[in-house]
């Protein structure tokens, strides 16, 4: 590992201080993920900004009127097991649970995980990939079991988070501050696909720092479930994930957010789907409706086309636990 700086700020105005525009300074949260790519030589910044000390990126905080606000710092252990958001925001609290071993839970944080970079085998191996800024990508034509089925290309890497997955469901918000202030986007705004001039997988830029998520209280109108298949049994990426949030009147949904994880670039929206269950009772015949409208533009490559049926039976399971 290159030796850097280590640098622990007071607060967030100094951390902000800290940072710089050309990605020299990294923030260490949890470092689940910054530092394997540190000793793996993806990154090799000159400082790293330990910002586990801030309260202001920590807490959660309920109300009724605002709904709920995550602090960046908050664990996916705190995630998995707090009682308040397993019982108002399930799919959140599922996705949690679900995300890699007890250990990294308690360590692995909410804005970490969602600023993690890709998991694809050619990134992490040093390969001259599209993410890397490179002018193909090799899962086209190499080995491409655990890529993109959907929205495919340039690059064909699928976004790692669980936790993406759930919040874009659940139609949340994240808060950014900057030199400029505080900067709030829609977390499907947040989560970006690679281009030529952004090789990255979201809008974070060089001198923010991810302060907070919230989730709007109109999110409790509703009921959600997050699902995921994983070649392991438990601790594992998915291969397909399934988050889905529905507001019920009687027995007919009248409100639906149905995302795919696992499967694109980006937690994708299945719109077409949501548009067939909006009206519908959550029955069998729905659920399978809205199973093959979910994948119906899947564009499979060599290796992954069992995502497909994979994907399709999650929607089926998600829907029909929903009723």
């Amino acid at each position: 590992m290159r030796a850097f700086v280590h640098l622990t700020p007071a607060d967030l105005p100094a951390a902000l201080g800290a940072l710089d525009e050309d990605w020299r300074t990294r923030i260490l949260a949890g470092g689940t993920d910054l530092l394997t790519e540190m000793k793996a030589g993806l990154v090799q910044p000159e400082r790293v900004l330990d910002v586990k000390p801030l309260a202001a990126l920590r807490g959660i905080v309920y109300d009724p009127q605002r709904g709920l606000r995550l602090g960046a710092l908050v664990t996916l252990g705190e995630l998995a097991h707090r009682t308040l958001v397993r019982e108002r925001y399930t799919a959140l609290s599922q996705a949690a649970e679900l995300a890699a071993s007890p250990q990294l839970r308690n360590m692995a944080t909410l804005g970490g995980n969602l600023c993690q970079s890709s998991r694809c085998w050619y990134y992490r191996g040093g390969f001259p990939c599209y993410l890397r800024g490179g002018a193909a990508c090799p899962a086209e034509q190499g080995e491409n079991p655990y890529h993109a089925v959907l929205d495919g290309g340039p690059c064909h890497t699928v976004q790692p988070s669980d936790l993406a997955t759930a919040l874009v469901a659940l139609d949340a918000t994240v808060h950014l501050h900057g030199p400029q202030g505080e900067r709030v986007l829609p977390i499907e705004q947040f989560l970006t696909r690679p281009e030529p001039d952004h090789w990255r997988l979201n809008a974070l830029g060089p001198r923010e720092v991810l302060a907070e998520v919230r989730i709007a209280a109109s999110a409790e109108a509703g009921r959600s479930v997050f699902l995921k298949a994983m070649e392991r049994a438990s601790w594992d990426f998915a291969l397909a994930s399934v988050a889905l949030w529905v507001r019920v009147a009687g027995d007919t949904i009248r409100a639906a957010r149905l995302v795919l994880g696992g499967v694109a670039t980006v937690p994708w929206r299945a719109r077409e789907a949501e548009t067939l269950l909006v009206g519908a009772r959550a029955n069998p015949a729905a659920a399978r409706a809205a199973a093959a409208a979910a994948l119906s533009s899947a564009r499979p490559l060599k290796d992954n086309a069992y995502k497909v049926g994979l994907a399709r039976g999650l929607v089926r399971r998600a829907v029909l636990e929903l009723r």
